[in-house]
Parts: structure tokens; sequence; C-alpha cells
């Protein structure tokens, strides 16, 4: 059971035709039947149920699917690893950050690894937390910074920062005129709010009204910041977003939420069970430093 054997059988797996396998994989049928039935003997198993057009991965054959792929994907990263190092490492790193304070926060860690690492190039996605973690899950980045809580059983995180929610109104708005720089949940009741398109945020403002035996009204859920300030600015509702969404604006008040978990945490994340390339484990190695984990 070699790397080659593991290739053959994925693309027969994913074919599920041994012709049109045969044909992508620029070989004949015959030799490409023959190691599928080799392979099987090896193993001892069945891993094909073979119709007259289609084949039919058996449970042995969707196990071995998933192992060959990340034992492929391993070798590929192996191998690009070993060139790197003799390189004296490049390449680079796929990082999403949610919008606030994470492009911020990072932008330190940034700074400080491309001097240590100057062939090292970072290829930064946005997006909210739900959309950063689809895209962890389907391989497109490797690493993000997201907004707390995330699943555990999924990804490895640590804290990074944290930062206050502000509820941003019109300036005509009645509750503009309050004194203070707080506002408090019970005076967001039946207002209509504007709140980030992230299931974390959400299920905080949830938490809020809870407590106070009530439900908030949202009205909207997006995810840019500086969309939410200009439907606040028209008096569309409430936004509530992490305080650097505030850009200063004469049409506007910012006002930080006076609630018991009134402060966002940003969390840094990265897939569990999945090996990363020596130079993101770097990465992470260097921003535990920059955090003092």
């Amino acid at each position: 059971m070699n790397l080659r054997t593991l290739h053959y059988f994925v693309t027969v797996a994913e074919e599920l035709n041994i012709t049109k396998a045969a044909e992508k994989l620029h070989m004949s049928q015959p030799p490409l039947s023959s190691q599928m039935k080799l392979l099987e003997t090896e193993l001892n198993t069945v891993l094909f149920i073979r119709g007259r057009r289609h084949l039919k991965l058996t449970e042995s054959g969707q196990l071995l699917y998933r192992r060959a792929k990340e034992i492929l994907s391993l070798a590929d990263k192996t191998s690009a690893e070993i060139r790197s190092m003799s390189e004296g490492m490049t390449g680079t790193i796929s990082i999403g950050l949610v919008e606030g304070m994470a492009p911020d926060i990072a932008a330190e860690w940034f700074e400080g690894f491309i001097k240590e690492y100057p062939g090292i190039k970072f290829r930064i996605l946005d997006g909210s937390t739900d959309d950063l973690i689809e895209k962890l899950r389907g391989g497109i980045i490797s690493l993000a910074v997201i907004a707390a809580p995330c699943d555990n059983s999924l990804l490895n995180s640590f804290r990074v920062g944290t930062e206050k929610m502000t509820a941003l109104m019109s300036r005509e708005h009645p509750l503009a005129a309050g004194k203070g720089r707080e506002i408090k949940i019970s005076d967001l009741k039946d207002e209509p709010l504007i709140v980030p398109s992230s299931r974390s945020v959400i299920e905080l403002v949830y938490k809020w009204f809870r407590k106070i035996g009530t439900e908030p009204k949202i009205v909207c859920e997006m995810d840019s910041y500086l969309d939410a300030a200009a439907l606040a600015g028209r008096r569309v509702g409430i936004s509530i977003f992490p305080r650097t969404a505030y850009v200063p604006n004469d049409s506007l008040i910012s006002k930080d939420i006076d609630a018991e978990e009134k402060n966002l945490e940003y969390l840094f994340v990265w897939r569990k069970g999945h090996p990363l390339p020596t130079i993101e484990e770097r990465f992470i190695d260097h921003v535990k430093a920059e955090v003092n984990i």
C-alpha cells in the first residue's frame, strides 16, 4: 500500500468509474483494475461494490478513502516543508480574521513574524465567525481569529483579546440624550436592533435580554460594520457591534453596553486532528509567545 497505489485508489473512489479514473490518471483500464484488486487482497477486504456502469464504496472503502486523503495530504505537506526548509522557510500562511479588533490584534504578529522569516507571506480572508469556521472546515484557511465561543471538539483555541460591545445610534435618537457613556440592556427593550450575522454574538445578545426577562427585537443581521453604522445613522435601528466598529461620525453616538458579560472575546483557532505545515506551527508558537501563553 504505497503512495502511488493510494493515489490510484483515491482517484477511483472519486470518479466511481474505472474507465474515467484511468483516463484521469493517463493509464489504461486493465492495470488500474488489477491495482485495485491487489489492494483489496492486501487489505483482505472489499473496497468497491461493482455495478455495470458505476462503483460504490463499501464501508471499508469509505474509511480507506478518508485515511488515504489524509496520508496523501500529509505527504505533500511534508515534501513542501522539506523544500521550504532548504530554501530558508518560505511559503504563504492563509489566515481568517473576523471583523472588529482582530486585524489590529494580528498586525503585530504579522510584523514580528515577517521580520523573523522574510520569505513568508500572509493571505488574509475576512468574514463573520461562522464564515471563517466554514473556511477552516473546507481547508480554505488553516488558522483564524474568531469571536468566542467555539466548538472545542472541532477546534484548538486560545484567547488573544477582548473588546467591549457598543450600541451605535443616531444623535437624534431619544436614548442618545442620556447621560454617561454606557447604556443598560433595559433601555434597549423593544428597540429595533441591528446585529452582526454571527451566531456567537447573537447568542450573547439573547443572553443579555433573557436576564431582564424578555427577548431582543432584532430587525437586521449583517456582516459589514460600516453598513450597520449607516443604518443606525438613518434610524433603522440601534447597531450592537464591537467598539472598533465605530468610526467617528457626526450623525452617530456610541455607548458601551452595561451588562454582566459585556465584552467580546477573540480566539485564535485551528482545526483539531489536521497536521499543519511547520511554518504554520511556528506561527502558532509565535502568537502564543506574543500573548504570553
